[in-house]
């Protein structure tokens, strides 16, 4: 029984080597290459662009505010490499018009050449009960480009400020439950990954966990990480399942002190 699983597994690695050159894509060379960062102007948004910047690409900033956005093209400017490097500032609201975007995004290509890579860093979570939540929150609109999916931590960036302001308490107490992490921090492990051409993108031991438990279908982008995937899945399911069971009594816990303030709110 032994020496089958072990058959098993050699055979299982040897179709992952045999497979390999299909799931790796070639990694991207950053010098000279066209990198467009939405929500460029502030936050991980920012951070991605200076580390791109820092490893010679050029750079496309796009964000509402205009003013932020010169704010970020100066602070970026100073991490440059060489003399050629251009950052390119457009002030455009992504969620509304798709024609004025693909307008812009057609302007950015004339000057600094085919976009290379796509950072979506717009926008910022809406924290709320799902009950009192619009209909439209919920909108996604996919693009068709090779995908990084990024599992970034709580990040120290004004987009967390705002959503701190509504976020519920049950939801306050679990993300207190892991630290804070810092946007130069997440950018660059999210710059590095995307550059391999990695699909996920995770920091830290809890970062990774997540990524490895919700693998389902995803694709692999090397023989390492899918014999890890298999190997850990098991372990870290059990681990999981302790984090749920703290955020449940979290949870369950908060209900008990609402139902005693209202009981007590009625005898007042």
């Amino acid at each position: 029984m032994l020496l089958l699983a072990a058959a098993f597994l050699v055979g299982f690695v040897l179709l992952l080597y045999m497979v390999s050159p299909l799931i790796s894509p070639k990694p991207l060379a950053l010098p000279g290459a066209h990198v467009v960062v939405t929500g460029g102007s502030s936050g991980i948004g920012k951070c991605v662009a200076i580390e791109c910047y820092r490893q010679g690409a050029f750079i496309t900033l796009v964000a509402r505010n205009e003013e932020k956005l010169l704010q970020a093209k100066k602070e970026i400017e100073k991490h440059s490499i060489n003399d050629k490097q251009v950052v390119l500032c457009i002030s455009v609201d992504v969620s509304q018009d798709y024609s004025q975007v693909e307008n812009v995004i057609k302007q950015a290509q004339e000057k600094l050449g085919p976009v290379d890579m796509l950072v979506n860093c717009a926008g910022m979570s809406l924290s709320g009960k799902f009950e009192d939540l619009e209909v439209s929150t919920f909108e996604v609109k996919p693009y068709n480009v090779y995908i990084t999916v990024a599992y970034p931590p709580d990040t120290d960036t004004p987009g967390l400020a705002e959503e701190n302001k509504t976020k519920p308490l049950e939801t306050r107490l679990i993300s207190e439950t892991t630290a804070i992490c810092k946007p130069e921090q997440v950018a660059k492990q999210i710059v590095k990954d995307a550059i391999q051409g990695n699909f996920n993108s995770s920091l830290g031991s809890d970062g990774y966990m997540l990524s490895a438990l919700t693998c389902g279908m995803a694709p692999v982008t090397s023989i390492t990480e899918g014999l890890q995937q298999v190997v850990t899945m098991g372990l870290f399911r059990t681990i999981a399942l302790f984090y749920l069971g703290s955020f449940d009594s979290i949870i369950r816990r908060c209900m008990m002190q609402k139902a005693k303030s209202q009981t007590s709110d009625k005898t007042a």
